[in-house]
C-alpha cells in the first residue's frame, strides 16, 4: 500500500527535509583532509539536535551511527568511525535522515575531499546526481512509477564515460517511498525491468527518495562482514545523490533541497511547487 499524503503532512515531512538540508550543509564543510567519519557523524548528530529532530538512522535494523559515510568503492550503508580518515583525492557519499513531529525526511549527496579529482570521478558524480534531477522531473500527475525509473536510466546510459566503457547503475537498492517510515512503498528501481511492470500511477500525496546509485563499472554488489558496508564487487568508485519529493497538485516539490527544487526544475522546464512553509 502507498502511503498518499494530505498537504498538512507534507508541510511536515518539509521540516523535516530542511532538517536533512542542514546536515547535508554541515557535514559537506566537515568533508576535508583529515577528518575521519566519525567525525562527519557528530556533526550530524548536533544539527539534529540543535533542531530538535531524531536520526531515522540511528538504530534503524541496528544501524550504529546518526548517518551513512560511503567512501570510494563503498556504495552505500558505510559505518562511520574513528578509523576512516579522509584523504586528499576521496570522494564520499553522506547518506542522512530526520523525523520531525513523526515524519522523516531522507537525502543523500557526493563530496570531494579535497582537490585534483580525476575527470571521471567529477563525471560520475554529475551523473548521478543529474540522474536523480531526471527522475524528478519525471515525477508527473498521471504519470506511473516506471516512468521515474525509465528517466533515470535513460539520462545514465546516453552519457559518454571518460575513457570509454559504460556505466554501472547499481541493481540491488534502488529509491523508496518515504513517510511516517523512512523506508515505504513502492520500491524505485533505478532502471527499467520489464518483471516489475509500469507500477503505482503517480497521483498528489505520492512521496518518493529518489536515488540513483552508480558506479565506474560493475552493476553488482556485496555487503561485507558488519552487514551493512555494501561494495562493489570489481572495486571502482560509486557516487550516490538522493532527494526526498513530494508530488502535489502543482507539480514535484523537492522536500529536502533548500530551495524546494526550484531552480534545477526550472533548467529542466518544470515548475516546483509552492513550498508550504514559505
Amino acid at each position: 500500500m502507498v502511503e498518499i499524503k494530505t498537504p498538512e503532512q507534507i508541510a511536515k515531512m518539509r521540516e523535516a527535509g530542511l532538517v536533512v538540508a542542514a546536515v547535508h550543509a554541515a557535514t559537506a564543510e566537515a568533508a576535508v583532509p583529515g577528518a575521519t567519519t566519525k567525525d562527519l557523524d557528530e556533526v550530524a548528530r548536533k544539527v539534529l539536535a540543535e533542531h530538535g529532530a531524531k536520526s531515522n538512522f540511528l538504530g534503524y535494523g541496528g544501524f550504529p551511527a546518526t548517518i551513512c559515510t560511503s567512501v570510494n568503492n563503498v556504495v552505500v550503508h558505510g559505518i562511520p568511525d574513528e578509523k576512516t580518515v579522509l584523504k586528499d583525492g576521496d570522494i564520499i557519499s553522506v547518506d542522512a535522515g530526520a523525523i520531525v513531529d513523526g515524519w522523516h525526511g531522507d537525502a543523500a549527496f557526493t563530496a570531494f575531499v579535497g582537490s585534483g579529482h580525476a575527470s571521471e570521478l567529477i563525471e560520475l558524480s554529475r551523473v548521478t546526481e543529474e540522474s536523480m534531477w531526471a527522475g524528478i522531473a519525471a515525477m508527473r500527475n498521471g504519470s506511473r512509477l516506471v516512468d521515474v525509473s525509465r528517466a533515470i536510466e535513460t539520462y545514465i546510459r546516453r552519457q559518454p564515460r571518460p575513457g570509454g566503457g559504460k556505466y554501472g547503475i547499481i541493481e540491488d537498492y534502488g529509491g523508496h517511498g518515504i513517510g511516517t517510515e523512512m523506508h515505504m512503498d513502492p520500491h524505485l528501481l533505478n532502471y527499467v525491468s520489464r518483471k516489475r511492470g509500469k507500477g503505482p500511477r503517480l497521483v498528489p500525496g505520492f512521496c518518493l527518495a529518489i536515488e540513483p546509485m552508480v558506479s565506474l563499472g560493475t552493476a553488482r554488489t556485496e555487503v561485507l562482514e558488519d552487514d551493512w558496508t555494501v561494495i562493489t564487487t570489481d572495486g571502482t568508485w560509486s557516487s550516490h545523490w538522493e532527494h526526498s519529493v513530494a508530488l502535489t497538485d502543482a507539480g514535484p516539490l523537492v522536500l529536502t533541497s533548500p530551495d524546494g527544487g526550484r531552480a534545477k526544475l526550472a533548467e529542466l522546464g518544470v515548475t516546483a511547487a509552492p513550498d508550504p512553509l514559505a
